[in-house]
């Protein structure tokens, strides 16, 4: 069986054409054969499970097959890079060796007792991941319906996919064409929740309802009256509530649960969905915190941990419309710094079309507060299901935001159903001088980040003398320094990006692409609309210049920035890159235009070689 299952990936995997072969290759073996051997577990509690219900076991063909399932892993393009953060999340902690009896050395040899032998044949790596099972995690989701039987088919399918991959979901239902008060409004709930738990058993999972109320109205006795900018959940959980939903995990089973809370005559109540999932994330964070070496105590027992990995919130209308993509979705949102500007901004035509777009981003900053910080978000249409794996894998958005604009609007993957990515992010502010920079946190943030000992003096020396601005993620979470450099050739000064750095703990968490958005729109991109957000800077307002910068030419990083720039050229150990000023590249275009841009227009004569020359001339920021 194994040969077979192995054999059959890697020739899909070959005709991908993904370059990605190892890392793909070992992750999709790993996570097929675990699903070959669970299918086979899992069919057979099916027929006793639905023996008990009286209902015929579903058909086998309905189950979703396992070369879909590879599709979806493969279509997510992860690299080995992209796919650590879900490694380290989901695979085994690497077990202690057993000491070997001490020996007495005052001992004669011929009476010490001799060492057991034991041989140690070699296993598979194959074998070995399937003997260790993967951790399992949490991901809080919620079902925004209605949704005929086919999009309630495609959603399950996306859950069961997702628990193969060891993230078990916990669903709560809600029905927006519902209103809470409404006569039948509660068994038109139930069944929705039943409808859901049949497609997820009918899809190779199993599932179970969980029909009494596991949240309490009103807030947590403890909690404070009043919050600065958060809304807290109108309902709360005590430990004892989240029984059932343990139970069910325990169980291998996936709780599904409508939007029910008790109030304080005990009396379930039907209650807004988000107030329900707003009081699970805060319970299972805690619950899980509370848990006293969680990752040991749950890879002994088995036990999923209840700590929240993921929202999802699956609906009909998709992620959160953005003014800078003529109404298509965000692709990526800094809660920190975006959120009040995505409000304001939020066209009226949209609160028709995307009626819940406002109350599921507040449900995303609630949730996200209180779970980890390496956590999201996902907003997205139940047409694009498939996207959650790719986004378990890697984290990150479908589409990087930080693609150059003119890249992105003609992205044949930015549709109106492109998910909406959310992390909780940090702040960004821009500074103008010298002395409003912390020098002690920007040199641990350069040397952590580039792995050298900056050469201080004269480092700061010539910022005081060239410093245009310097973009700062949160408490100096990432960096990036432009400075002007006066060139003899040109009218103006060169904008010249001299460095850009991001602390390891925080790559791979949203700041690399909420920093160079930031630069984006504080350089190149100044002049349009979709560059007017509020960082401290120039808000938009301004002429775009052309960005310039430097990397060694066996930097790993330049694959990053080849996708970014509008062009580079070699030279020598470096390569030179540059980014034009988005705004006269469309001005010029205007002009010109079906007959579009030639190969090298008036303007851009020479400017190359004055780059060369000046960057070259730049020193070194290290020492040697």
């Amino acid at each position: 069986m194994l040969l077979i299952v192995q054999k059959s990936f890697f020739c899909v995997y070959r005709d991908s054409g993904s370059r990605n072969f190892k890392s793909l290759l070992d992750l999709g073996s790993l996570t097929l054969v675990r699903s070959t051997i669970k299918n086979q577990r899992s069919q057979t509690f099916k027929a006793f499970y639905a023996s008990l219900r009286k209902a015929p076991p579903a058909d086998i063909d309905d189950v979703p097959s396992d070369n879909d399932f590879i599709l979806s892993i493969l279509r997510a393009n992860a690299s080995s890079r992209d796919a650590k953060p879900y490694f380290a999340s989901f695979s085994p902690r690497p077990r202690p060796v057993p000491a070997l009896p001490q020996i007495d050395e005052a001992t004669p040899v011929e009476f010490r007792e001799p060492l057991p032998v034991t041989e140690h044949p070699k296993v598979s790596p194959l074998i070995a991941s399937i003997i260790d099972p993967v951790i399992r995690r949490t991901a809080l989701v919620k079902i925004q319906g209605p949704f005929n039987q086919v999009q309630l088919d495609s959603i399950a399918r996306g859950m069961v996919y997702l628990e193969k991959l060891g993230l078990v979901s916990v669903i709560v239902v809600e029905n927006d064409d519902v209103q809470r008060g409404e006569q039948d409004s509660r068994s038109v709930i139930v069944e929705d929740t039943m409808r859901l738990v049949s497609c997820l058993e009918k899809h190779g999972a199993r599932a179970r309802p969980v029909l009494g109320a596991v949240v309490r109205l009103g807030p947590k006795p403890e909690d404070p009256e009043t919050v600065q900018d958060f809304v807290p959940p109108e309902a709360h959980t005590c430990p004892s509530d989240l029984v059932p939903i343990r139970s069910a995990l325990r169980s291998g089973e996936i709780p599904v649960i409508p939007p029910f809370a008790l109030d304080s005559f005990c009396r379930s109540v039907r209650i807004d969905a988000n107030d329900v999932i707003g009081a699970l994330a805060r319970g299972m964070a805690e619950a899980g915190s509370q848990s006293s070496s969680a990752d040991a105590s749950i890879e002994a027992s088995g036990e999923v941990d209840l700590t929240p990995l993921r929202l999802m919130i699956i609906n009909r209308e998709g992620g959160v419309p953005s003014y800078a993509r003529t109404g298509f979705p965000h692709l990526l949102i800094n809660l920190d710094s975006e959120s009040k500007h995505i409000r304001e901004t939020f066209h009226e035509s949209w609160r028709h079309t995307h009626k819940t777009a406002l109350s599921n981003l507040a449900l995303a900053k609630t949730c996200l507060t209180y779970m980890p910080p390496t956590s999201s978000a996902v907003m997205v249409s139940h047409r694009s299901q498939s996207s959650l794996i790719g986004n378990l894998i890697t984290n990150r958005p479908a589409v990087s935001s930080s693609l150059p604009h003119a890249l992105l609007q003609g992205n044949r993957k930015l549709t109106p159903h492109t998910p909406t990515l959310i992390r909780r992010g940090l702040p960004i502010r821009v500074v103008r001088t010298v002395e409003n920079i912390d020098r002690n946190k920007m040199n641990a943030l350069l040397e952590q980040s580039f792995g050298r000992t900056l050469e201080e003096t004269d480092f700061y020396d010539r910022l005081k003398r060239t410093l245009d601005f310097v973009i700062i993620a949160g408490d100096y979470a990432g960096a990036a320094i432009v400075t002007n450099e006066p060139s003899s050739d040109l009218s103006q000064p060169i904008s010249y990006l001299d460095k850009f750095a991001v602390l390891p703990s925080h790559q791979g968490d949203g700041t690399v692409d909420f920093l160079w958005v930031a630069l984006h729109d504080e350089s190149y991109g100044l002049g349009h609309p979709f560059s007017a957000n509020p960082n401290g800077g120039k808000e938009g307002q301004g002429e775009g210049r052309d960005l310039v910068w430097r990397s060694r030419a066996n930097n790993p990083v330049n694959k990053w920035y080849f996708e970014r720039s509008s062009g580079h050229v070699r030279m020598g150990d470096w390569v030179l890159f540059w980014c034009d000023a988005e705004k006269r590249l469309k001005i010029e275009q205007g002009r010109r235009g079906r007959a579009g841009l030639s190969y090298i227009e008036d303007w851009e004569e020479g400017r190359l070689a004055s780059w060369i020359d000046v960057v070259h001339k730049i020193p070194s920021s290290w020492k040697k």
